[in-house]
């Protein structure tokens, strides 16, 4: 992967201290399903999950900030061991001000992961702003970074292996797997 990055995007990436995610739409395909018995469902990709997974074995804290609520959210974020879930935020630039303050970090020190117009504030103020390939347009256009996958189909785990690469990690962590 790292051979397919511009060196800049390398470099800023390399300065993540705090890897933030969207839900729907990023780490979901944005579609919204409901039971007969109007019970919410998402899908989750599993390589996202494993990515995340991987961003925290090496010392990248993992935080999702989300618009809508859901218990989906809780339970799937909780199995990953991803501690900082936030729900309900309209203001999301607010919401990761504050998480910033709380883990001491900058928020240059932080890769935003958006698709959609309530993710642009935060995106536009962070260090590394990255959009999954079906974000819309003028979220797309503001990004450092787009995936070439979509939302829900593997963006995320794009995201994670970018980080892991800037930190030349890429290759020692395979090492583990083999």
């Amino acid at each position: 992967m790292p051979d397919l990055l511009p060196p800049d995007l390398l470099h800023y990436a390399n300065g993540i201290r705090l890897a933030v995610f969207d839900v729907d739409g990023v780490l979901t395909d944005g579609k919204l399903w409901y039971s007969e018995d109007r019970r919410e469902l998402k899908a989750f990709h599993v390589h996202d999950g494993l990515g995340l997974k991987r961003l925290l074995a090496n010392g990248i804290e993992v935080g999702v900030i989300t618009a809508r609520m859901s218990h989906l959210v809780t339970e799937r974020m909780a199995e990953l061991g991803v501690a900082h879930v936030y729900q309900g935020q309209k203001d999301k630039l607010a919401c990761l001000t504050q998480l910033c303050e709380a883990l001491q970090l900058s928020l240059q020190q932080v890769c935003y992961t958006g698709d959609d117009l309530p993710d642009l504030r935060a995106m536009r103020r962070c260090g590394l702003a990255i959009a999954p390939a079906n974000a819309v347009p003028a979220v797309a256009e503001r990004a450092h970074w787009r995936t070439r996958r979509n939302g829900g189909e593997g963006a995320a785990r794009e995201v994670c292996d970018l980080l892991l690469a800037a930190r030349g990690l890429a290759e020692t962590e395979l090492a583990q797997w083999l």
